[in-house]
């Protein structure tokens, strides 16, 4: 298995959308992407923009707080929008049938901590950071496949 991470200064959430573009045209249904980090770090702000980079037409993307899950349909696959943050053990995260969204849908889950070991091992994590600057973010993205390897390697940042 590799391992392989990047990181990246983020100064304004104009980057952290164009991070979110520039990652857009490699994903596939059947990956998961792990969010990581504090709250207001950036989490929702990257999948919001993941997700409209990913739609056919763009449309009001909320915060899955309070639904935990939001899904949407992008031409070649469903996205599913998760924020595990309430959730008390990952046998909630097995109710809300991630599991099976994990080998089909785009997952873009929030507080992946929540999952414990359903956690996929192939998942691309993101890890963002707030730094002392009002809007920068750090961001570093990790990978343990070939795949997400070769697509961070390639990512024009």
């Amino acid at each position: 298995m590799c391992s392989c991470s990047i990181s990246i200064d983020l100064s304004s959430p104009d980057e952290t959308a164009k991070l979110a573009r520039a990652l857009a045209p490699h994903v596939a249904g059947g990956d998961v992407i792990l969010l990581e980090g504090s709250i207001g770090a950036g989490k929702s702000f990257f999948a919001r923009a993941l997700i409209l980079a990913l739609l056919a037409e763009p449309e009001d993307i909320p915060s899955p707080t309070f639904t935990l899950v939001q899904t949407y349909d992008a031409p070649e696959f469903e996205i599913w929008h998760c924020d595990l943050y309430r959730l008390t053990s990952p046998y909630e995260a097995q109710e809300l049938g991630l599991e099976d969204a994990f080998e089909a849908a785009l997952c873009l889950v929030e507080w992946p901590d929540r999952l414990g070991e359903l956690a996929p091992p192939d998942a691309l994590v993101l890890s963002l950071q707030t730094t002392g600057t009002l809007e920068m973010r750090h961001a570093t993205l990790r990978a343990t496949t070939p795949r997400w390897c070769a697509i961070l390697e390639s990512l024009d940042v």
